[in-house]
């Protein structure tokens, strides 16, 4: 096995997997443990009957704020549950420094929560002087948006 002389030995042409397995396995634990971390919100069962609903692409925008009511008496802004007493001052300064035309709250309410209790949350709303409320609902499986 000398440096210059003639050996009988020959390359070996295959292939190593085992780096390539390694970084896949590192890839796919990083996407499983970040992937629960991209839900936006409290997960609600939305009522699916939607007729005639328009879908509002400000909803998606982390700069919105959505109120989420899974049960009843639960409200929810973003994933932080609260209180309907301090869900007004909360409400209030995510509005701060907003245009009259972005002062918008979307209310999503799950199936079994009480009309009474949607109503409460409305009214926290409007007394921080928000006149849009943007209620939100699944829209049906093959329907098209806009009809």
């Amino acid at each position: 096995m000398g440096m210059g002389g003639n050996t009988n030995e020959e390359y070996n042409s295959e292939i190593n997997v085992t780096p390539m397995v390694d970084i896949m396995l590192v890839l796919l634990i990083i996407f499983m443990v970040v992937t629960p971390l991209l839900q936006q919100g409290v997960s609600v069962n939305l009522p699916r009957e939607t007729i005639g609903a328009v879908e509002d692409p400000d909803i998606i925008k982390e700069t919105s704020v959505l109120i989420s009511i899974p049960n009843n008496n639960e409200f929810y802004i973003g994933k932080e549950k609260f209180a309907k007493e301090v869900m007004g001052d909360k409400i209030k300064k995510l509005m701060e420094g907003k245009t009259p035309e972005k002062r918008i709250v979307y209310i999503k309410s799950g199936v079994d929560v009480s009309y009474g209790t949607v109503v409460e949350a409305i009214n926290v709303i409007r007394k921080q002087d928000i006149d849009k409320i943007g209620l939100v609902a699944d829209r049906k499986k093959g329907q098209q948006q806009g009809k």
